[in-house]
């Protein structure tokens, strides 16, 4: 196993943490309940033993049996041997108390006193403004790290690259970050300026997402094409992850693994993992992979944002965004099922009024009153 600095901390990462949110389950659902215990706690420990110390998980994951698995795998002197990272779910708060009793019930679920890294889960504008400030939870987090519940706190992140400073700069007391990223999402979210700007102040940058889901693990036969010929030996799923270990900025690398043969190749990949790996020709072929992708958008939105704030509330470009994800990847499935889950009722496509108005602010000239029901259309159709 390869080791990283942690931002300011006088500790080293392992180059791959184990992310708990897809663990092996019983009935096919990978985000469900029903987890395959005896599998998971095998593959999480496989993990440990060839050197992954960090661990993450979250309050949500599994329906709330991440934590509780995690924590039995942890038993028999595993839980010495890491760092354990979990996440308070603001979008479950809603008042003040309810910090040190959801804190109380991840510590139970685990079979721990303390926690290495808590983070506030899924930071956007809206939850800080409207949840984490009006219900003082950093005063929260700060007496658990006096009283040594939490050892360090952070945040994970999930809004656009300029809500990412706006979070970041209004606390000074951050230590980390988690942020989704990969070759795909340069200037998604935080994106490569976000990566660049944390580390710059210190705070260790752990990333998640770095195949997108998979997605970029198994890409569609016209991107698998760019492989077969480039020649090399690497998978897929190892040049993204070589491309993000390739960069200084970057301390560990989240990979959700539900199966023995995925621990096996992320452990080899992190093993030759080394940050200035990538000469220019390998990164030629990532920006030729990324233009590959981007010719199959279906909707050519940029996603400025001038068409923002519609007057029915719909999110536009985040409908956009979705719509083209399914094409990029085709994974109509996955579009779908992150728009019914993920995308609130009051934004999505459905809610377009047809006034016109963004059709006028758009530097594109997208008609999006006519695109509106055929996105919703698609993406809530069910699937086959």
């Amino acid at each position: 196993m390869q080791f990283r600095g942690f931002g300011k901390l006088d500790w080293k990462v392992s180059a791959l943490g184990f992310g708990c949110m897809r663990l092996p389950t019983l009935d096919g659902n990978i985000l469900g309940r029903a987890i395959d215990e005896p599998k998971a706690i095998r593959i999480i420990r496989r993990a440990i033993d060839q050197g992954v110390n960090y661990l993450d998980t979250a309050y949500p994951y599994h329906d709330g049996a991440s934590e509780v698995v995690l924590g039995k795998a942890l038993a028999d002197g595993y839980r010495a041997r890491v760092k354990l990272a979990t996440k308070f779910p603001v979008f479950a708060a809603h008042a003040a108390a309810d910090f040190d009793r959801i804190l109380a019930e991840q510590l139970a679920r685990l079979q721990t006193d303390h926690i290495e890294f808590y983070l506030l889960h899924a930071l956007d504008r809206r939850r800080w403004r409207d949840t984490v400030l009006p219900l003082d939870l950093l005063k929260s987090a700060e007496a658990a790290l006096r009283d040594g519940r939490i050892g360090h706190f952070g945040f994970s992140f999930h809004d656009d690259a300029e809500a990412f400073p706006v979070i970041l700069d209004a606390y000074d007391r951050w230590e980390f970050c988690q942020i989704q990223y990969n070759y795909m999402d340069i200037a998604n979210q935080a994106g490569v300026a976000g990566l660049k700007l944390a580390a710059s102040r210190g705070l260790a940058v752990i990333v998640m997402e770095p195949l997108l889901g998979g997605r970029l693990a198994n890409p569609p036969a016209a991107i698998r094409e760019l492989f077969d010929n480039q020649g090399s030996v690497r998978s897929p799923a190892d040049w993204a992850l070589q491309w993000i270990w390739d960069q200084p900025e970057v301390a560990t690398v989240l990979s959700g693994m539900g199966e023995p043969e995925q621990v096996e190749a992320n452990l080899e990949s992190a093993r030759r993992s080394a940050v200035g790996s990538f000469g220019p020709a390998d990164q030629d072929f990532i920006a030729r992979l990324r233009a590959r992708y981007r010719e199959r958008t279906a909707i050519d939105c940029t996603k400025c944002n001038y068409c923002l704030p519609c007057p029915s509330g719909v999110n536009i470009p985040g409908n956009f965004e979705v719509y083209n994800d399914a094409f990029l990847h085709d994974d109509a499935r996955g579009a779908r099922d992150f728009y019914r889950f993920c995308v609130p009722p009051e934004s999505q496509a459905s809610a377009c009024a047809a006034c016109r108005e963004c059709e006028d602010k758009c530097p594109q000239r997208i008609p999006v009153s006519e695109w509106m029901p055929r996105v919703h259309a698609f993406l809530s159709a069910q699937n086959a």
